[in-house]
């Protein structure tokens, strides 16, 4: 199958693009290079420089001709999106749109979108996690694109038939996620600990989210080549961990004895998101494989 991944120089895209290639699949990679890097850029792809909002992507895209458009691009910083919200925008939704019509245009076959699960659902109280059903609280300007492209995905498949399978992330964490740039604060952990620093938790530690390795996710994005047609699916664990656990788990697998430093929490920050992740069980039979621990194993590995 002939793919073109937006985004694919970046933590998530280059995964994803990785396991695209091991499967057999001819892959062109769109990146502007803003946060993604060359270095992980697999070989055996093709890269295009190109920003997602140009409107050279008509021609890339039609001189390709990809069976599916993998858009993973985006503006990914809750709090730039905060700060600079037209932006955001830009990037966010008016890129999609330029994919959108492009896709339309060249009549490709299917779209799969990266969106998120982490943001879109707001505080969640549910013992068993949101489902895709959930009310959506997006509080910020971030979450609240996703959401809008989401429904720009709807339209596109009523108006013109194209097809779309939606993937709602939960907190993803794993190899080639950049501790100094848009991180998670799985990466960011790692980084103060590898300098020999101790890391900062805001608020009282206690804040859950579902951390899904990215091996999982690349998984989920293989499977959504040919399945999931026009649904959307969650893509985490469906278990909690705080930010404290978290910590706890690095103290024991760097073999450090020192506390973490507090600091007062940040306005707007979530306090529970976990996601339930039967649907996509049921229907695709995914599920993730890698827990908390031997993902943290495998990050480690990496960043060393």
């Amino acid at each position: 199958m002939k793919i073109l991944v937006t985004g694919g120089a970046g933590f998530i895209g280059s995964n994803v693009v990785d396991t695209y290639i091991e499967f057999g699949h001819e892959v062109v990679i769109v990146d502007n290079l803003s946060t993604g890097k060359k270095e992980n850029i697999n070989p055996s792809a093709k890269f295009i420089k190109a920003d997602i909002r140009d409107k050279k992507l008509f021609d890339i895209i039609a001189n390709f001709n990809p069976d599916a458009i993998n858009h993973i691009a985006a503006q990914i910083d809750v709090r730039k999106s905060v700060a600079e919200p037209v932006y955001n925008a830009e990037v966010n939704e008016l890129g999609t749109l330029n994919i959108l019509e492009a896709a339309v245009k060249n009549k490709t076959k299917k779209i799969i979108f990266s969106s998120t699960g982490g943001a879109i659902y707001g505080e969640v109280k549910e013992k068993e996690g949101a489902d895709e059903n959930h009310p959506q609280e997006p509080i910020s300007p971030y979450a609240i694109t996703k959401r809008s492209a989401e429904m720009y995905l709807h339209s596109y498949h009523a108006n013109f038939e194209l097809n779309y399978t939606v993937l709602r992330y939960g907190n993803v964490y794993g190899p080639r996620q950049d501790p100094l740039g848009e991180a998670g604060v799985i990466a960011i952990f790692f980084g103060k600990i590898l300098k020999n620093e101790i890391p900062t938790i805001y608020g009282d530690g206690n804040q859950l989210r579902d951390y899904i390795y990215v091996g999982d996710v690349a998984r989920a994005n293989l499977i959504a080549l040919t399945q999931g047609k026009n649904k959307v699916y969650n893509i985490g664990t469906g278990v909690g961990v705080s930010v404290n656990e978290l910590f706890e788990h690095l103290k024991a697998l760097f073999e450090i004895d020192r506390k973490a430093r507090y600091a007062p929490a940040r306005k707007g920050e979530l306090l529970r998101s976990i996601l339930n992740c039967q649907k996509i069980k049921r229907e695709l039979n995914w599920e993730a494989k890698i827990d908390i621990r031997q993902g943290l194993k495998l990050t480690r590995k990496w960043y060393k």
